[in-house]
């Protein structure tokens, strides 16, 4: 694959010998998954959470009750970044994925206003709050992988997709499953509208090339991109940042953001 494969070849000989220091990522992977004792059965009786995703699919101007375009983060984690554009936007409508049950149950947590400290004991379920009541009515959120975002979105319904932070992947045998690959830009293609968006950040320098290159590959136009985002006046007006952008930033590291926009309209 050209220019991704020279990624590969690089990545492969970083991560060739282990020196026993933890990554980034590898720390990042310990805080998903940790175990939150009924953070699913929390999820499954919240009206923020969506449990069947595939019965909305072509029906999302039906469950948010209007005709605002649709934004969705993929990998959302604790929802910082979502929440706060939603608190901004709220002529826009937004979903938030993730997987991890126990890390999207922070996220409902920060939605409710209720405080972390009381653990999931403090989402409300549905049966005891209205839709209308809630405090994001511009907010849904999806317990699910990315690989199955065609069974939750029909073509052309997504106006934007966000992606934040996603795990590099970095063995070279694992490049499909970065969410930048082609493979993933596959995907988001058949969801997006003509001329949708995509939009990524990351502080990890090799993904961030990575994922030019794929944007190249895949046939996107590549709008705009950044190696040091908190010093581009441009792609930096109106940013939100998410947890880990303020804590990588707060080290100096800096961020590299992309703007793609789909192939169907170029």
């Amino acid at each position: 694959m050209g220019n991704v494969a020279s990624y590969e070849k690089k990545i492969a000989e970083k991560t060739g010998d282990y020196t026993g220091k933890i990554t980034e990522n590898e720390r990042k992977m310990v805080m998903r998954l940790r175990n939150v004792k009924g953070a699913r059965e929390a999820l499954e009786e919240n009206s923020y959470v969506i449990e069947a995703p595939e019965a909305c699919r072509g029906k999302w101007r039906e469950v948010f009750g209007n005709e605002n375009p649709l934004y969705i983060e993929i990998g959302m984690g604790k929802g910082q970044f979502l929440l706060e554009l939603a608190k901004r936007h709220p002529q826009i409508n937004y979903i938030g994925i993730e997987m991890y049950a126990s890390v999207l149950v922070r996220a409902v947590q920060k939605a409710e206003g209720a405080d972390p400290g009381e653990g999931v004991r403090a989402i409300v379920p549905s049966e005891h709050k209205n839709r209308q009541e809630l405090l994001f009515p511009n907010v849904r959120f999806l317990n699910m992988q990315a690989e199955y975002l065609e069974n939750a979105f029909q073509p052309g319904e997504v106006d934007r997709i966000y992606l934040n932070f996603s795990d590099p992947w970095p063995k070279a045998r694992h490049w499909k499953r970065r969410l930048t690959s082609t493979v993933f830009l596959g995907r988001y293609e058949k969801i997006l509208k003509e001329g949708g968006i995509l939009e990524f950040k990351t502080d990890n320098r090799d993904l961030f090339e990575f994922s030019l290159d794929s944007v190249k590959e895949a046939g996107w136009k590549l709008a705009a991109s950044t190696f040091d985002l908190h010093h581009d006046p441009a792609l930096c007006e109106g940013n939100v940042m998410t947890e880990y952008e303020q804590k990588f930033s707060s080290r100096g590291q800096a961020i590299c953001k992309l703007v793609a926009q789909n192939s169907r309209a170029c």
